[in-house]
């Protein structure tokens, strides 16, 4: 049972790493002795947080705009240039639109499908030779894509093209994992209320009421999604995939 939690040495690559639940699983990973690659549309702010995470490990900045398939397609050619083999896979890059149902633009569902749930697809099929050449019998590459709760039960906000996507994100994991088995697994994450960027809004008008109505009484913590992030990388995750976790504190059981 020795190193069952381990990921050290592991070459991980996450997206949308600069900020909220990638942020979160990036400074997990860097502080576990994971070599980290971030990858977010703004440069500077990428290079910014992968200097502080170096710190305390390897972490590396790396732009691009995952909404079309052209930047998917740069992206994996650049990491494949630097690492021939990539343990992890993080797909975490995306983007929410909420609006009333009879405002509801169609520009939303195009930029929150082609992030959310096109680049996931993109990304993963280009960088398949680097996680096939991480894998072996004993320990697969892993793929996490960071769905939502929201994708599971019907969300409080008009976020049509948000909880929709969600949605997809979790078909489409049970579809990659089924397809790329046995060298690769594939697994989503699906966060309940963290604080981020996307949630602050949500938290400062509703936050309390979200916690009071949590089972465990509270927001999420940085080292709540971390810790799922690093079982899962884990050989203590080894034996999983197509599965769907929600890290919510138990708001799920509630609805």
């Amino acid at each position: 049972m020795s190193g069952l939690f381990d990921v050290s040495g592991k070459v991980a690559l996450i997206t949308g790493g600069s900020r909220g639940i990638g942020q979160m699983i990036a400074r997990g990973f860097v502080e576990h002795g994971a070599k980290v690659y971030i990858a977010s549309r703004r440069a500077d702010v990428c290079e910014q947080v992968a200097e502080e995470l170096s710190a305390v490990g390897t972490c590396i900045a790396l732009s691009a705009d995952l909404s079309t398939e052209a930047d998917c397609r740069r992206l994996a050619s650049e990491v494949a240039e630097r690492e021939d083999a990539l343990h992890v896979l993080v797909n975490n890059a995306g983007a929410n639109w909420g609006a009333p149902l009879d405002e509801y633009p169609d520009a939303a569902w195009d930029k929150v499908l082609a992030l959310n749930v096109k680049s996931i697809f993109h990304l993963t099929r280009f960088l398949l030779p680097q996680l096939e050449n991480a894998s072996t019998s004993d320990d697969p590459a892993r793929v996490m894509n960071i769905g939502s709760i929201d994708g599971l039960q019907v969300p409080v906000l008009e976020t049509y093209a948000y909880s929709s996507s969600k949605a997809a994100v979790h078909q489409l994991t049970r579809v990659l994992a089924k397809r790329l088995a046995p060298r690769v697994t594939v697994n989503a994450i699906a966060p309940g209320p963290f604080e981020s960027k996307m949630m602050a809004e949500t938290l400062e008008r509703f936050g309390d009421s979200i916690a009071a109505g949590c089972p465990m009484q509270r927001i999420g913590r940085p080292d709540d999604m971390a810790g799922v992030a690093i079982y899962l990388a884990s050989r203590a995750g080894a034996y999983v995939t197509g599965a769907v976790v929600p890290v919510d504190g138990g708001i799920w059981t509630t609805h």
